[in-house]
């Protein structure tokens, strides 16, 4: 039995999702050990996305079973208006098994993933989609330059030697600095790091005027969602160790891999040493609410409409 008509019929529009959605998947169990300043890591990265987007996007957050006070931190965000889709996983199911749901669920026509230790320079966004734009082949795209290896990239080499107006290079394009930088946010050696550097060459592109590496990684990527959807599932038997299934899916399926030669994002790693002190952690920003998002103006006006459902339906004089 239905009492009443639902307000909802009244409704003539919704929203509408944004044509990016940006996705991080965080997993922080304790604050303690490893994850002592996890944290406040994390809260470097939502903060430098929050700062540093221009370009209109959804924030959708995927939290693997993370400590109480990390799941805190994050409601309140939501509730702040600052994470438009929150999943509270009750269970670790590992960054492949979150890249399942996300790519699968989100509804944004470009998916801009990253791990929760990266940091977003300002335009960081709109530089990887511009690459997107100017390479329609191409199915990930990491905002910063860096060494991967060949071997997961046949099909963006193959395509580079035979393209209109793109030259292929192979040679020492990346700067020792450069790679350093991003070797030691893993917690590489620096003498083991030099060493793997000595020996390594880079392929690169030029396109435009511009140079890219070929290659992208995985904890920051912007793809069409279309792309990483029909990959879909990824093996995820594992918390870790199974990303290369994405890379060796891209290249089986012809998709082109590739990374910008300025830095747009950088990995934090587990502290944040090396971060400038206008990056360190940010209060959740108070967003200027309306009157009718006020706690008092709120109930008020429930209670209200909750009495006016009472009179016009359960008040059998006005039968």
């Amino acid at each position: 039995m239905r009492i009443g008509q639902n307000p909802a019929k009244a409704v003539k529009s919704v929203a509408q999702p944004a044509a990016v959605t940006v996705a991080v998947v965080s997993y922080i169990p304790t604050l303690g050990g490893y994850y002592t300043h996890s944290l406040d890591v994390l809260k470097v990265c939502l903060n430098s996305i929050w700062e540093n987007t221009r370009a209109p996007y959804d924030l959708l957050v995927f939290d693997n079973a993370s400590c109480l006070q990390v799941r805190q931190y994050l409601r309140e965000a939501q509730e702040a208006g600052r994470i438009q889709y929150l999943v509270l996983s009750e269970k670790n199911y590992g960054k492949s098994g979150a890249w399942n749901f996300i790519f699968g669920a989100a509804p944004g026509e470009v998916i801009a993933y990253a791990d929760s230790d990266v940091y977003h320079y300002p335009g960081w966004l709109q530089a990887q989609l511009a690459v997107l734009a100017e390479f329609p082949g191409v199915g990930m795209v990491t905002g910063m330059p860096m060494w991967t290896p060949e071997d997961y990239s046949t099909a963006t080499v193959q395509w580079a030697e035979q393209a209109q107006g793109v030259t292929l290079q192979r040679g020492r394009y990346l700067p020792w600095e450069d790679y350093w930088r991003h070797a030691r946010s893993l917690g590489a050696e620096e003498a083991k790091a030099r060493a793997h550097y000595d020996a390594t060459e880079n392929l690169v592109i030029q396109s435009g005027g511009k140079q890219y590496f070929i290659g992208a990684a995985h904890f920051q990527f912007v793809a069409p969602k279309q792309v990483l959807s029909g990959l879909l599932p990824i093996p995820s038997d594992r918390p870790m160790g199974q990303v290369r299934n994405l890379d060796i899916a891209l290249n089986q399926g012809g998709y082109h891999r590739l990374c910008t030669s300025e830095w747009w994002v950088r990995h934090m790693g587990n502290t944040l040493e090396d971060l400038p002190s206008e990056s360190q952690p940010q209060p959740i920003p108070k967003t200027g609410r309306g009157f009718w998002q006020m706690k008092l103006p709120r109930r008020l006006a429930t209670w209200l409409y909750h009495r006016t459902f009472q009179v016009l339906y359960r008040n059998p004089s006005n039968e």
